[in-house]
């Protein structure tokens, strides 16, 4: 069963439903047509069916530079097997009729652009999409883009980085829908070794500028280290390692991945 029982789900739903569970919400990424295509469905019903709050869809795109190289191949991997924002979201709405929880669709802009801006909206929200995250679309560097995003159903989630500047953070948690993404470190996405010092005051900081969620990503790779995050966070996002897991170990390991993230975040109990 998904993680989200509401018949109309929400990422607010979702996160009051971990809040109300003292717990964080746990964020999984995969990629759209990865490994195969035959792939797809039985991987967005394995997250569901393990315990995910919200589900991160990546629409493969040619150039994602905010992504380190886990997720640039698996990107081209799956371009090279025809995947595109149409099918994409014909996935989505195939999961849809199955599942109730949130989805997030990760993507950059000019998948957007090309597909068409309010075709996009329209189809993604007509799909079951709750939310958008643009990785190359900062606040303020599009208003009239930026307005359409707010006028649709669809929550903008919006990024800071550590290297983001007092004033700019509020200026994006201001603008902030469904939840913030804290990247957790400098760089692109992948797994890492260590977590950043001083990501609990990082997060509280945040918290305070913002009525929305922060949710956690960038480089979180182990069990472990979910947990560490859940303690602090509202959200754990798991990408990168996920995306290797379910590469080489197929859909059956992805699985076994995924549980093995939800128990740890089950566990790190707040306070």
């Amino acid at each position: 069963m998904s993680a989200t029982t509401s018949s109309d789900p929400s990422l607010h739903l979702s996160f009051a439903a971990a809040r109300a569970e003292n717990r964080a919400a746990l964020i999984p990424y995969v990629t759209a047509g990865h490994p195969r295509t035959t792939d797809t469905a039985a991987v967005l019903d394995a997250l569901a069916e393990e315990g995910a709050d919200v589900i991160e869809l990546g629409v493969p795109f040619s150039d994602p530079l905010a992504d380190g190289p886990t997720i640039q191949r698996s990107s081209f991997e799956a371009i090279a097997q025809g995947v595109d924002v149409r099918w994409t979201l014909d996935q989505l709405a195939d999961f849809r009729a199955r599942h109730r929880t949130s989805v997030v669709l990760f993507t950059y802009l000019n998948p957007v652009l090309r597909h068409g801006v309010d075709r996009f909206l329209a189809d993604a929200h007509a799909a079951g999409a709750q939310g958008v995250l643009l990785t190359d679309l900062p606040v303020g560097a599009d208003p009239e883009l930026e307005g359409k995003f707010a006028a649709s159903p669809l929550d903008l989630i919006r990024l800071i980085a550590p290297t983001t500047t007092p004033a700019r953070m509020r200026e994006i948690a201001a603008a902030a829908r469904g939840f913030l993404y804290y990247v957790s470190r400098t760089g692109v996405t992948g797994a890492q070794v260590e977590l950043q010092e001083g990501l609990a005051a990082e997060v509280e900081t945040l918290r305070a500028a913002t009525s929305v969620p922060v949710a956690v990503g960038f480089g979180i790779s182990t069990p472990e280290q979910a947990a560490t995050v859940a303690r602090v966070a509202d959200g754990v996002v798991v990408g990168s390692a996920l995306v290797e897991t379910l590469r080489t170990g197929g859909v059956d390991e992805g699985r076994r991945f995924v549980r093995a993230l939800r128990h740890a975040v089950d566990g790190a109990r707040r306070p």
